[in-house]
């Protein structure tokens, strides 16, 4: 079989493969002797009918289309494997189906066009000496306070308020009912808020705990006491039919409580977590957010340099590896839905996936780009994972999540490409220079050039 290669874009091969006389006439003779032994032909037994007849009843085109479906799948296989092509995904038919059953005569040559996809070739331009500036984010000691805080929050007390007004920090309990009024200028009475009334509510009377307004109107007000209060439903708000709107709300303060925190000693931290004292319990919050503040500061130096490799990349991706990211991306944000509790059928229907689709494929062949260009760093720089390396993160692994059903197999051959890129990436931080800015300082400069790009699509709309 005589194949001729040629190199086309989107990292893919072309075949011209032409089909032996022989083997046209073969696979015409066995697929008459197929259709002879498994056809019903009225008058005749399964497996005896005439040569002749079988033409007649089956038709020359449809027994030679299903002669050349058998060359076609057989000739690519061949060709591939002939030539020695690493092939990815499935090989397409260039050539028209319909010119080829006119061509095709049994007993001499067919030529077919096909293409295949094959791995593409990467270059990396440059990805050594590269300079970037990434934010740093700062340990804020202010947090460890307030964790503190929220746990001596959760274990407080309430305790009955008498002889003082309501103000932010207590408990208040209260009956409420609320209504819509009517717009200004317009006539009618006031709509009940559908859900909006309640006996013996406790609201803790901070502003974020309810819509605006209504807690403030609280504030001030005394046991016993009924009032009035105007509030605002914020726009954007779940229920879309209140959302911006006003409302009032007829408030009866019916009880009043104040929290009493425990003291912030040895015996709190004894209580809320695992340490004996007070310091020791700071010290690993200390700990926990310093290590966090590090590691969104890697990240953040891991994210602005792979993004400044990619601009030195130059790679034509196949549509089958971009294909199969966008299969992979689909398929973990189904994963995480449904371990939300989320209905995924209902979620990907046949009209949204191709919507979906559409909007992965820029991210899909970004994370090609970043991966295939790690992978051409570390082959060029001999960066490996040792076994030893894999198998203790997999037993690890194993041990924190060992009352789950893991596939041991998989798991390994997942952490040995995490801990290759992990490698892969400390090794371009080493060897590039990434300047450590204040946290916001790039997001604040890339604002006023979003801003100029969207004017001219303003001023076009007006």
């Amino acid at each position: 079989m005589k194949v001729t290669q040629e190199k086309l874009p989107a990292s893919q091969i072309g075949l011209e493969i032409e089909i032996t006389p022989e083997m046209t006439k073969q696979t015409y003779e066995q697929v008459i002797q197929n259709l002879s032994r498994s056809a019903n032909i009225p008058g005749f037994r399964k497996g005896k009918v005439p040569r002749q007849i079988l033409l007649q009843h089956m038709g020359m085109t449809r027994i030679k289309a299903a002669a050349l479906e058998e060359l076609i799948q057989n000739g690519i296989e061949n060709a591939v494997k002939q030539e020695d092509i690493p092939a990815i995904g499935q090989p397409r038919l260039r050539s028209s189906f319909e010119d080829l059953i006119s061509n095709y005569e049994p007993g001499k040559p067919l030529v077919i066009s096909a293409a295949v996809d094959i791995p593409p070739e990467v270059k990396v331009v440059e990805y050594t000496g590269l300079q970037v500036q990434a934010e740093e984010v700062p340990y804020d000691a202010a947090k460890v306070d307030e964790v503190l805080d929220q746990e001596r929050q959760q274990m407080g007390t309430l305790i009955p308020v008498e002889g003082r007004a309501a103000q932010l920090g207590d408990v208040a309990v209260v009956d409420f009912k609320g209504v819509i009024p009517p717009g200004e200028g317009e006539e009618g009475e006031a709509e009940p808020i559908p859900g909006g009334e309640g006996t013996d509510f406790q609201v803790e009377l901070q502003e974020d705990k309810f819509i605006p307004g209504f807690v403030s109107g609280i504030v001030g007000m005394n046991s016993g006491e009924t009032k009035e209060v105007t509030a605002q439903f914020p726009d954007p708000y779940p229920s879309e039919e209140l959302a911006g709107k006003p409302a009032v709300f007829t408030i009866t303060l019916k009880e009043l409580k104040e929290k009493e925190l425990p003291e912030l000693n040895d015996d709190f931290a004894q209580e809320v977590s695992e340490y004996e004292t007070l310091a020791e319990l700071r010290s690993s919050l200390e700990e926990r957010f310093q290590k966090e503040a590090a590691d969104k500061t890697k990240g953040n130096k891991q994210e602005a340099l792979l993004n400044a490799l990619l601009q030195k990349v130059e790679v034509d991706l196949p549509e089958t590896m971009i294909e199969q990211e966008v299969d992979a991306m689909l398929t973990q944000t189904a994963i995480r839905l449904s371990q939300q509790g989320l209905d995924v059928r209902k979620l990907f229907t046949q009209d949204v996936i191709p919507q979906l689709r559409a909007r992965s494929r820029d991210e899909a062949i970004e994370r090609l780009k970043r991966s295939l260009a790690l992978r051409e760093i570390g082959t060029r720089e001999s960066i490996a994972v040792t076994a030893e390396e894999t198998t203790q993160r997999v037993q690890e692994l194993m041990e924190q999540y060992s009352e789950e059903e893991i596939d041991t197999e998989k798991l390994q051959d997942v952490v040995e490409n995490e801990l290759l890129t992990e490698k892969i990436i400390d090794w371009l931080l080493e060897n590039s220079t990434v300047e450590l800015v204040p946290e916001g300082s790039l997001a604040k400069e890339t604002a006023p050039e979003a801003a100029e790009e969207s004017e001219p699509e303003a001023n076009t709309e007006e």
